[in-house]
């Protein structure tokens, strides 16, 4: 009963919260039409000469044409599926380096946790397009790439929170009766201290999904995330900055669709703050 109450107040809380609704109905969008770009969009992201190159934004190609005659809202609408993709891949491997290291640094301290508390320093503080840039270097350009390098300098922002979360919970009396009945480390940390901070994790995933699109983005306009012919939004932006003054619509719709995505992803992020951690309250 008291879990369902609890269910019933968050729902009640997520529904009153303005930033919340207005950043979940963002992304409900942007899923609908990753899910049905096939659907939605009239051409293939591929497929040139549909109409004549440089057609500016009409009733029959709503966002023009590119250089090669291909539509550019079926591309549009293409690259949503690679945002999308993005997000959760580079969330993911985020998420299970920065946890893990956390949950080690603040549950066995001493110098375990002197050692990796210096590698979570050293990255975070080597500035993260530079590094990103060092990594997707070695790796080689291309998308996937891009996503492990944004992942392997970004994993610090959850190790930290997480240390100082395991710290606080590793002597509470659920731990220490874990610790009684013989629970090993592994599961001790991963069954009893995990489930307490995963409320703090949606929180920092949500708030941090913005800056990891926006970081693939910035490699893909510089040449070293996706390639052609992909219709990465990063990737046309930095190709429709050789036509700005001729044809803007390449760089203005791709780059309305990364606003409008960043912004519901921000938005939900700080409706889920307000709702799941009280003490960081948006002012």
């Amino acid at each position: 009963m008291r879990d369902r109450e609890k269910v019933r107040e968050t729902l009640q809380a997520c529904l009153k919260n303005g930033n919340f609704m207005v950043g979940f109905l963002i992304l409900l969008s942007v899923l609908l039409v990753a899910l049905f770009s096939e659907q939605i969009a009239p051409y293939g992201y591929t497929e040139q000469l549909v109409g004549g190159k440089f057609s500016p934004p009409s009733a029959e190609f709503w966002f023009g044409t590119d250089e090669l005659g291909r539509d550019v809202f079926s591309r549009v609408v293409a690259g949503t599926r690679i945002t999308l993709w993005v997000a959760f891949i580079g969330a993911t491997l985020e998420l299970v380096l920065g946890v893990t290291v956390g949950l080690i640094c603040g549950y066995f301290g001493k110098w375990i946790d002197r050692v990796f508390s210096f590698l979570t320093d050293l990255t975070w503080c080597i500035p993260g397009t530079i590094l990103a840039l060092a990594v997707v270097t070695l790796l080689g350009k291309g998308l996937t790439n891009s996503v492990i390098a944004i992942s392997l300098v970004s994993w610090a922002s959850y190790a930290r929170p997480v240390r100082a979360k395991t710290m606080s919970l590793k002597n509470m009396a659920f731990v220490e009766t874990g610790t009684a009945f013989g629970e090993s480390s592994f599961s001790l940390m991963f069954r009893y201290i995990l489930p307490n901070v995963v409320p703090s994790l949606i929180v920092m995933v949500s708030m941090s999904l913005p800056a990891t699109i926006l970081s693939t983005t910035t490699l893909s306009f510089l040449g070293l995330g996706s390639q052609a012919p992909s219709p990465d939004w990063g990737l046309a932006l930095s190709k429709g900055i050789d036509y700005i003054g001729t044809a803007p619509w390449l760089s203005v719709f791709p780059g309305i669709a990364l606003v409008y995505t960043v912004l519901g992803f921000n938005l939900l992020g700080e409706g889920l703050r307000d709702i799941l951690d009280p003490h960081m309250k948006s002012q």
